[in-house]
């Protein structure tokens, strides 16, 4: 088993359905539709055993206008702002590139608490209590998230010789620091020498590379990019190329899915166990604790997980933003033990 995972190349579709070679249904995608629908079953359930304000017909409103505006906007607004700020500032129109990727948890999180506080004061609810109920389910959303990275073969972990350690393309991407500046991880001319030998496992590659090189050379632009990305197409169709891909790949942990285990099932169960025992339990209490839990448990995956936006001290920018998570999950339980509102359920 060991010998089995270490040599494993990531190689799974991020396509559920593709209709034309760029144009699909991504499993990315049906993420954040599962998460979406188990939010709302789970929700709904919560009002009918009398563990929410809200009244039932009033819980796919609040989750679609939660999903648009504070997932989606808040975790791509999120991504921008904490992860790829120089990018917005030099072109704002990036922020409408979704199908390029980038969303933050961070950012979603924060955009889920500030749309419950004006569905709060809409509907005259409590705005903890709403929270508690979202922070119980919010953790499936994530599970499904790191689901969905690694099936994209992104987010990937640090290298290792762990029994479970895999192998990711997306490391032809890297860049590494040098006494002359950043270059490439693996060159563009090293790229070349393996598609020049890939043969018969990779029909017409080498044909295709050296035409990437020749367009790139005669626009003025690196190739490294196209070329990285013939390789990986052609380790996703050939078995025989990708295990020569993976002889120069470097073994890494599938911190995508410790992080879907430790931030999305482990925390689920927990939150899913509290809510359920004490039904009743003082507003803000829950969201308090998932603040704290979130932020512990991701703070300590990091440690796995390779930096893709750099570190703002000793800490990288995932562990440094999680801090602040815990000073809000300590101010929610302070608020929640010193109000100690509890529900005063509505009439369905």
């Amino acid at each position: 088993m060991s010998f089995l995972l270490a040599t494993y190349v990531h190689h799974l579709d991020p396509f559920a359905i593709q209709f034309t070679e760029t144009f699909g249904i991504r499993w990315y995608g049906l993420a954040y539709v599962a998460g979406f629908v188990a939010a709302f079953l789970l929700i709904r359930w919560f009002v009918r055993i009398g563990a929410s304000e809200l009244k039932e017909s009033q819980v796919a409103d609040f989750i679609t206008i939660l999903a648009v505006f504070g997932v989606m906007l808040g975790g791509r607004l999120g991504y921008m702002l904490l992860y790829n700020f120089d990018e917005l500032v030099a072109n704002p129109r990036s922020f409408f590139d979704v199908l390029g990727g980038g969303m933050s948890s961070h950012g979603g999180i924060a955009g889920m608490t500030i749309v419950a506080w004006f569905y709060a004061r809409y509907t005259k609810t409590s705005w903890a209590g709403l929270g508690d109920n979202l922070v119980t389910v919010a953790p499936l959303g994530v599970f499904f998230g790191r689901l969905a990275n690694f099936v994209n073969g992104e987010l990937y972990g640090r290298r290792t010789d762990h029994a479970l350690a895999m192998k990711f393309p997306d490391e032809l991407h890297e860049v590494v620091k040098t006494p002359s500046g950043y270059e490439w991880m693996f060159p563009t001319a090293q790229l070349k020498e393996l598609a020049d030998k890939a043969g018969e496992a990779a029909p017409g590659l080498a044909a295709k590379v050296d035409s990437a090189i020749s367009m790139a050379l005669a626009s003025g632009y690196d190739a490294h990019r196209a070329v990285a990305g013939l390789i990986r197409e052609a380790s996703l169709e050939s078995p025989a190329f990708r295990a020569m891909l993976g002889s120069i790949l470097t073994p890494r942990h599938p911190s995508q899915l410790y992080e879907g285990l430790v931030e999305g099932l482990l925390l689920f169960g927990i939150m899913l166990a509290v809510r359920l025992k004490w039904k009743n339990l003082y507003h803000g209490v829950l969201t308090g604790m998932f603040f704290i839990l979130y932020a512990v448990g991701r703070i300590a995956v990091e440690n796995l997980r390779e930096p893709d936006s750099g570190h703002i001290g000793s800490l990288t920018k995932g562990q440094f933003y999680s801090t602040f998570m815990i000073v809000v999950g300590i101010a929610f339980l302070v608020y929640g033990f010193t109000r100690k509102r509890q529900n005063r359920v509505a009439t369905v």
